[in-house]
């Protein structure tokens, strides 16, 4: 019998494990799901239950979950770089490091947009990595600059996109993803590979900003010691997820059938404010969970069971170690959320995208996230790491750096 995949020790270099990013990332996985499930439906009735959920979803999750997923993305590689020169690494080796990552998670990304759902961020953070991997190393005010200069555009690509699905569904026609689904897994492994470079590359835009700000916030170890940044994390809160609701709420009264635009100018505007509003949620959702964490642990405190070497329990309570359990292992339990979609939903597994309601899709998203918590929080206990993270630290770091000499 072979032994559990032991994690990485978060201690070395002198640097621990923080808590809130992987707490964030716990959470953040809610909304993923929030925000997929129910697109892989088609009962979009007007029911109570549906409208709420439609209201809810568009406000909570829709061009906000990938907000907060990029810049906790960026983030992280914010922390892999401040590891990277706690360790003396060369920086050639520190942009190796992160283009062996970026072709990983294009690879990752490419299986799962053909072998699971065609609903994919992965494989563009590796071309972003791929791109970037020169300038994430940069002064702050190249990355600062460069995300302002490419705001704009990942903002319009979005907002179209979803001007687009919100038209269609006002219009009648069917929502989501269910037109697109084939009947059989051959044809849906192919179906979208002729798209999906071209897809993906262009995508690339929507990821730069968030994810360039969200290293800029690495840099300051917002996230890592949010003690020391509690005041500025709890108004970062309050104001951006004020900014978020009052620009979001309009196009979500729009898709919840409460209202409808005068023009189609007036549409327009709306699904921009709602992606603008949802670039400012998630960076308020981000520092929200900084700001709760500052209140129930010191910072720099190990993410690691009371049986781990990496260091002391967290005292924090079980629901929020199997949050961070969760967030270590966030891109395992996105594709596994995938999974599910692909096994409820389409029409070669079990079918069930015309039985179950817009509400009910909702539910499962849900339910699927809190069993992702319980799974979570047993793999820390026994010392498991998430197969996927296990993947690509094995693919990205496989050889060994160069340090500086002295």
């Amino acid at each position: 019998m072979t032994a559990p995949a032991q994690l990485p020790d978060p201690t070395r270099a002198g640097l621990s494990r923080a808590l809130a990013p992987d707490v964030a990332r716990g959470l953040m996985l809610l909304l993923i799901a929030l925000a997929h499930a129910p697109g892989f439906v088609s009962d979009r009735a007007p029911t109570t239950a549906n409208t709420v959920t439609e209201l809810f979803r568009s406000l909570l999750a829709e061009n906000q979950a990938r907000s907060m997923f990029i810049v906790l993305f960026g983030y992280a590689m914010g922390q892999l770089l401040y590891r990277q020169e706690a360790r003396d690494a060369l920086p050639a080796d520190t942009r190796r490091l992160l283009r062996r990552r970026g072709f990983v998670l294009v690879g990752v990304g490419l299986a799962h947009y053909a072998l699971l759902v065609p609903v994919d961020i992965v494989a563009t953070y590796g071309f972003a990595l791929l791109f970037l991997a020169t300038m994430v190393t940069s002064h702050d005010k190249v990355l600062l600059r460069t995300a302002a200069a490419t705001l704009p555009f990942g903002v319009a690509l979005i907002g179209w996109t979803y001007q687009r699905a919100v038209a269609t569904e006002l219009s009648g026609g069917q929502p989501g993803m269910t037109p697109y689904m084939s009947p059989d897994y051959a044809s849906h492994v192919l179906s979208g590979l002729p798209g999906w470079l071209p897809e993906t590359v262009l995508s690339v835009v929507v990821v730069v900003p968030g994810m360039l700000f969200g290293i800029w916030a690495a840099r300051r170890r917002y996230l890592d010691e949010p003690r020391a940044h509690a005041v500025l994390l709890r108004r970062a809160a309050a104001t951006l997820l004020l900014v978020a609701l009052v620009t979001r709420l309009p196009e979500a009264l729009v898709v919840a059938g409460f209202w409808a635009p005068a023009s189609a100018a007036t549409g327009w505007a709306l699904a921009i404010l709602h992606t603008l509003g949802g670039c400012a949620g998630g960076v308020g959702l981000a520092a929200l969970v900084g700001a709760l964490v500052a209140r129930r642990a010191p910072d720099g405190v190990p993410a690691a069971p009371a049986s781990s070497p990496a260091g002391s329990p967290i005292p924090t309570g079980l629901l929020t170690t199997a949050l961070a359990a969760l967030g270590r292992r966030s891109l395992t339990f996105y594709l596994a959320q995938s999974l599910v979609w692909l096994v409820l939903f389409y029409p070669f597994t079990l079918g069930l995208a015309d039985t179950v309601s817009f509400a009910g899709a909702a539910a499962v998203a849900v339910g699927v996230w809190v069993l992702s918590v319980v799974a979570a929080g047993a793999m820390e206990r026994s010392g498991r790491a998430g197969p996927a993270e296990l993947l690509v630290r094995r693919l990205a770091h496989g050889r060994r750096t160069s340090v500086r000499p002295g």
